[in-house]
């Protein structure tokens, strides 16, 4: 009987994991999960992982089966396991980031040398990645990406969970595994993620139950009030995905199951699953340009003259720059570890062509902070904003702060969760609050520079800074081309 380690990685689940499914059908199994040594994880991140693999643990003490943990290099643990368990093979699923790519290549070169199988399979894409392209060259605009990808490939139907029962398990009970207490993975003092467990319940069964709650409940309304932070419109299922507790393809045919059960949905569903489209386009990206996390996409970018102002980055990462949609963001990212998409984008806006900060330096925040961080939609959305990347918004497309609180959260129901000290002012002033004069701002017991900040810039003179430095760097890049 084949005994196999599946080396587990951002894929925690048990349902459509082909290499735990290929794998149950052959013998032995082994789950191992390594905390790699060399890995660069966000703070965020690593509190959902911890609970993420408690609850994975969990599922497999289902069937008997411990989940063996280990920390240390990928390569070296594996051969140690390979030496305790006499394993002949070693599975995992595919992944897709550059630094991933590179260590799975070198570790399965190494253990085929020594004679061990390995197999890969196909990991948390809808396609892979190389198999899809325009001409032998890589997409860079999304609408014609996700068009030809529903006409060319049919989604592959979701594998069920594996029944592990039937299937041996003392040689995986005798291994020695190390413990989630001792990884230390949890923040301790501060504990800056004590209410991370208010809004999110890790792990598969979280996973399963958010997909059955929005479908059942706001793809409705997904189209519309997906825009609109104060509303339950969106899935939140980033960080289920980031950590592969629900695969895109179980997604997908979730999606499609009800949509026939609710044919009136059809519009709304379809709406959802170009949602899904858009992660699929940024691990395209990624795979096909990997300087995406660290360089701009268009080169001309490169020599944009940013502003390295610890004063201004640390005002925005605290949600202290008197804008009160931007602080509203800032706030709900740090207290929850997420943060509205629509918000998203204006918080980044507003780093980038307000406070003309790079946007590396917003990447590298919300990779710290995010509980859903993704390389590939980290970057590519960063960029996507900065108007460096592949399908950009144009550079002169600046989000007013002010315009997008009004039109997005009308009532000021979001800005009043996150930024209680203004909760008292009038809807008409409260994504403006220097517009209203001092006996108004005492009413409501505001005081700007006091229990709230003034603001750090005026967004119409910021506005055309930009705008005039966008232009001065084209026209030095147009003089350039003329001198080649």
């Amino acid at each position: 009987m084949t005994i196999t380690i599946v080396w587990l990685r951002r894929d925690l689940r048990l349902a459509d994991h082909p290499a735990l499914w290929e794998a149950s059908q052959e013998g032995v199994v082994i789950p191992l999960y390594i905390l790699d040594a060399d890995e660069q994880a966000g703070a965020a991140e690593l509190w959902w992982r911890h609970h993420s693999l408690q609850q994975l643990q969990e599922s497999l003490a289902r069937y008997g089966l411990p989940l063996i943990l280990r920390r240390g290099k990928p390569l070296q643990i594996l051969q140690e396991i390979i030496a305790e368990t006499s394993a002949r093979a070693v599975f995992w699923n595919r992944r897709y980031d550059p630094a991933g790519i590179a260590q799975d290549t070198a570790i399965k070169a190494e253990l085929r040398s020594q004679g061990i199988a390995v197999r890969s399979f196909t990991g948390d894409c809808l396609v892979e990645p190389w198999l899809h392209h325009h001409d032998e060259k890589p997409y860079k605009v999304f609408t014609p990406f996700w068009k030809s990808l529903l006409a060319r490939f049919s989604i592959a139907p979701a594998l069920p969970e594996p029944d592990f029962s039937a299937l041996p398990h003392q040689l995986t009970q005798d291994l020695v595994t190390e413990t989630l207490a001792e990884w230390h993975l949890l923040p301790q003092k501060p504990n800056w993620a004590k209410r991370f467990s208010e809004f999110w319940a890790p792990g598969e069964t979280g996973a399963k139950n958010r997909l059955q709650q929005f479908l059942d409940e706001s793809l409705v309304n997904y189209s519309e009030g997906r825009n609109f932070p104060a509303q339950n419109s969106v899935s939140r299922l980033s960080p289920h995905l980031s950590h592969g507790e629900i695969s895109p393809r179980q997604i997908w045919q979730e999606t499609h199951f009800h949509l026939r059960q609710h044919p009136e949905l059809t519009d709304e569903g379809e709406h959802f699953l170009r949602e899904l489209g858009w992660r699929e386009f940024s691990w395209h990206l990624l795979f096909h340009f990997p300087q995406l996390p660290d360089t701009p996409l268009r080169p001309e970018f490169a020599d944009f003259p940013w502003q390295k102002d610890t004063l201004l980055l640390e005002r925005w990462q605290s949600g202290q720059t008197g804008y009160p949609i931007v602080d509203a963001g800032m706030r709900e990212l740090w207290q929850s570890g997420w943060m509205h998409n629509r918000v998203r984008m204006i918080c980044a806006s507003f780093l980038i062509k307000d406070l003309l900060v790079s946007w590396q330096e917003g990447e590298a925040w919300f990779w710290d902070t995010l509980v859903d961080a993704d390389l590939a939609n980290n970057s590519a959305s960063w960029q996507w904003v900065a108007g460096s990347g592949a399908d950009a918004a144009p550079y002169f497309r600046i989000f007013n702060p002010v315009l997008q609180g009004e039109k997005f959260d009308p009532e000021g129901k979001y800005l009043r969760r996150w930024i209680p000290e203004l909760s008292a002012l009038p809807d008409r002033f409260i994504h403006q609050p220097w517009a209203a004069d001092q006996d108004l701002l005492k009413k409501a017991g505001v005081v700007l520079g006091g229990n709230y900040p003034q603001r750090l810039i005026d967004h119409h003179e910021a506005r055309q800074q930009a705008l005039d430095i966008f232009e001065k760097l084209k026209k030095n890049n147009l003089a350039k081309s003329d001198n080649l």
